[in-house]
């Protein structure tokens, strides 16, 4: 679940992609205004810095990184990457909030395609579209877990996280058999993305990206099931 509150790259599309100057050893303009991709070249460069850098973390691990070895990775030049991004933390930081702002579009899409049917299953469908997001790229979410620790910061980690909880205040508002509202609603909601991003993200930390997801899904459908059960 991460990181918000990005200021440059925002208009980028979710991205399956899947530090600091002072670090890498090189210097960005202190002045010098970030674009924002919006013509196709400029989104091709931005994603493909963004790809660079997920796989050299997955490789070396973040502090390891360099901008150097992210730009020959990339295909592109210094100045390029300077263009759009202002240290390798702010590189980071976009791609953490890009793959979480995925994790809540699929989110969304399942709640419309699913409304009115009962709770349990559209419990079910998020379940799913959740562990498929992270399917193709386990040990880069592991790598995206465990970074986001590092980068994001309190505030910013509070506000992806309403957002979340927002998401499943959407689930049981779409659900046709959901009794609880007001106050019991938003409790449920959060208990709900605090079981799913707890489970999901430290399967991912702790199996260094390797999770058993048929374990992992029949843990979480365990753990929604009873606790709504209770409360839906």
């Amino acid at each position: 679940m991460p990181f918000d509150g990005i200021k440059n790259s925002r208009n980028n599309p979710p991205a399956r992609c899947s530090g600091s100057a002072a670090m890498t050893g090189a210097r960005a303009p202190a002045a010098a205004p970030r674009r924002k991709p919006r013509q196709s070249r400029a989104r091709h460069t931005s994603q493909a810095l963004q790809e660079a850098f997920v796989r050299l973390l997955v490789e070396k691990g973040y502090a390891a990184i360099t901008i150097r070895e992210i730009v020959a990775v990339a295909g592109t030049g210094l100045g390029s990457f300077y263009e759009y991004f202002e240290n390798k933390e702010d590189l980071a930081r976009v791609c953490l909030h890009l793959r979480s702002k995925a994790l809540l579009l699929d989110m969304r899409a399942v709640v419309a395609a699913n409304e009115g049917r009962p709770w349990r299953e559209i419990v079910d469908a998020v379940i799913d579209a959740q562990l498929d997001a992270h399917r193709t790229q386990p040990v880069a979410w592991g790598a995206h877990y465990l970074l986001e620790r590092h980068l994001s910061s309190p505030e910013a980690y509070r506000k992806m996280y309403d957002r979340f909880v927002a998401e499943w205040v959407g689930v049981l508002d779409a659900a046709g058999d959901v009794r609880a509202d007001g106050p019991k609603k938003k409790e449920a909601a959060r208990v709900c993305q605090t079981i799913i991003y707890g489970l999901v993200a430290h399967t991912h930390i702790g199996t260094g990206g390797r999770p058993d997801l048929q374990t992992l899904s029949r843990q979480l459908r365990d753990a929604l099931r009873g606790y709504l059960a209770t409360v839906a």
